[in-house]
């Protein structure tokens, strides 16, 4: 609601004042708030001092709009010249004061003296002040709010950035560790490896080559290894050498080694040579090489069941790190014990094979029957000393040809078979067949031997007979080619192998054998590889059979061995020894030609290669035998 507009004229000074106590008072009725009144009743005096200013009468427009549901109770002021509708130019906008409640409308227009308004201005002067003081005390309280606020944000900011120094360090330590993880890890990895590369060779010349191929040039720039009982040394590079003046006036040359490494194999201990202490742990420190001023070097022994040489490692870089030197002298100890095993595996071989070699048959010269066999040990592994061959003639005139491979290997095999070898033999004094001696050493196996194991093929020959009696032990199957050419296989249901701990009783078989034809016997190294098995090998060996022809058979039986053995070999790992008995069928002659009657091949040697050292060669002649040069 809106009341109608009072008009008050001014035109003094005191006009002026009186309208400024009236205004005051309606406002102080009205309940304006103290500091709204105080604004209005400053603005104005300020406008009553410029209407004065301008001179002539001013109308005071005097607007009280009660409280609405749409609007608030306010009091509304303008001034305007006198006579004039409108507001001037520079009589400023409509001066406004809340009014929570209507005034006293019998108090519009009593003025209040003049001593009294002074005394109410001071009032209203004395309210602002108390409200200031008011305010300014929570001023006080939100500055002293704010400063610890400030206090407490720079103290968060101090934690913040300790925590981000603190963040900084535990990240730069997880990386560092990290990275030290990550090297132990490819270390170990590699000592893995290396470990299983150089225990997988039972060479010490391929162990070497392993380790030098393995070290140069990732951890060691040059690598040379001192082993006490070689007559040769090995060293990754070109060998240093120098003259020695002995006693006899002579110049020798030798190898010359470190002074660490002399240390080293004089110790027993580690040795690091630079021009710096390394302070490398587990190791002595020594001045700098001669051999190598430059590069640190490393002196590690070589020790197994005793101290077998010295490893001497240069530097890839400026220095050897204490992780990297930890894991060579690891690897030195893995080395060590690696060349260890491989010298007693070589002494173990070479005596084996020395007793295999010894104990191989002088083949007997029937009339009638040409005899031809080899004997190739494994140059792989320690499969050797388990196959063997005989023939032999029986005191009724019978020849039985022999062939088998007793279980396991080594110097015990060897030594089996020779047993094997003198048992069967003894049984055969009887006349027994085939089966029945068969028969015999099982039943000898058992009891006598109860953990061994063997199979075995024996074929009788008789003069005049045109067929064979065979009996087979558990063994791959003879295979015979005709003398039209064609080839068979003898694949009659074979026997338990010698030794199985149950009774058996061993049947003999025949076969025509008529005069041009031809036996293999043979082991399962010539035929059997692990990827196919053993039937493709016997085909095969069948096909090389059926390429032979008689007159190549019964001009050169060892030759035809050598073309049987050739196709078989040529893809074989040689990981298990190879036995072959070939018996060709001839009419009976007054006196045949002296011919060769077995080659034993050298272990590396393909056949039909000239023979090396090792090899051993006999021929028969008249029935003796002889060792080639």
């Amino acid at each position: 609601m809106t009341t109608t507009p009072d008009v008050w004229t001014v035109a003094s000074v005191a006009d002026a004042a009186r309208t400024r106590a009236a205004l005051d008072r309606i406002a102080t009725d009205g309940g304006a708030p103290t500091l709204e009144r105080a604004r209005f009743l400053t603005s104005l005096t300020a406008r009553l001092r410029h209407c004065l200013s301008q001179g002539g009468e001013w109308d005071l427009l005097l607007h009280i709009r009660r409280t609405t549901a749409e609007q608030d109770g306010r009091l509304d002021v303008l001034l305007r010249p006198a006579g004039s509708s409108v507001p001037g130019r520079d009589d400023g906008p409509t001066l406004t004061c809340p009014l929570p409640h209507p005034p006293d409308q019998g108090g519009l227009r009593v003025g209040m003296p003049l001593p009294e308004a002074l005394l109410r201005a001071d009032e209203n002067t004395a309210a602002v002040l108390s409200l200031l003081d008011e305010k300014d005390g929570t001023v006080r309280l939100h500055r002293e709010e704010l400063h610890q606020t400030n206090q407490g944000v720079l103290a968060l900011h101090t934690g913040l950035e300790a925590a981000a120094l603190a963040q900084r360090d535990l990240l730069e330590a997880e990386r560092t560790a990290r990275a030290e993880a990550e090297r132990a890890r490819r270390l170990l990895t590699f000592l893995a490896d290396a470990s299983a590369a150089i225990t997988a060779s039972l060479s010490p010349a391929a162990i070497l080559r392993h380790l030098s191929g393995m070290l140069v040039p990732d951890y060691a720039e040059h690598l040379d290894v001192w082993l006490f009982d070689e007559e040769c040394e090995y060293e990754e590079h070109e060998e240093h050498e120098e003259h020695e003046e002995h006693d006899d006036g002579h110049a020798h040359r030798a190898r010359e080694h470190s002074a660490a490494a002399v240390v080293a194999a004089r110790t027993g201990r580690p040795q690091h040579a630079a021009a710096h202490p390394g302070a490398l742990p587990g190791m002595d420190d020594l001045p700098p090489s001669v051999l190598s001023p430059q590069r640190p070097l490393l002196a590690i022994p070589l020790v197994a069941h005793r101290l077998l040489g010295v490893l001497t490692l240069t530097a890839p870089g400026p220095r050897f790190d204490a992780d990297t030197s930890l894991m060579l002298v690891e690897l030195a100890r893995r080395v060590g014990i690696a060349l260890d095993n491989a010298r007693r595996y070589e002494q173990y071989r070479d005596t084996a094979e020395a007793l295999q070699r010894a104990q191989l048959t002088d083949l007997p010269t029937p009339p009638g029957l040409l005899l031809a066999a080899r004997y190739l040990p494994a140059t792989r592994g320690m499969n050797i000393g388990g196959d063997w061959y005989d023939a032999f003639l029986q005191p009724d005139g019978s020849l039985l040809a022999v062939i088998g491979d007793a279980t396991g290997h080594g110097l015990h095999a060897a030594v089996v078979m020779g047993q094997l070898r003198t048992a069967l033999r003894a049984y055969a004094v009887g006349n027994n067949s085939p089966g029945e001696i068969l028969t015999h050493l099982h039943r000898m196996l058992r009891h006598l031997q109860p953990e061994l194991y063997a199979t075995a093929v024996i074929a009788r020959f008789r003069p005049g007979e045109p067929e064979v009696v065979w009996a087979s032990a558990g063994h791959p199957p003879p295979v015979v080619r005709d003398t039209d050419g064609t080839v068979r296989v003898l694949d009659a249901k074979p026997g338990v192998m010698l030794g199985i701990p149950v009774p058996y009783v061993y049947a003999d078989h025949r076969a025509d054998l008529p005069t041009g034809s031809s036996l293999v016997l043979y082991t399962d190294g010539l035929v059997e590889r692990r990827a196919r098995g053993i039937d493709p090998g016997i085909e095969r060996l069948g096909r090389a059979l059926g390429t032979l022809s008689t007159a190549e058979l019964e001009q050169d039986l060892d030759a035809a061995a050598d073309a049987l053995l050739k196709p078989l070999l040529h893809d074989s790992e040689r990981d298990d020894d190879v036995c072959l008995l070939l018996c060709h069928t001839v009419t009976p002659t007054g006196q045949e030609p002296p011919r060769e009657a077995y080659r034993s091949l050298p272990r590396s040697e393909p056949p039909g290669s000239p023979p090396s050292r090792g090899s051993v060669e006999a021929t028969r002649r008249e029935g003796g035998c002889r060792e080639s040069p």
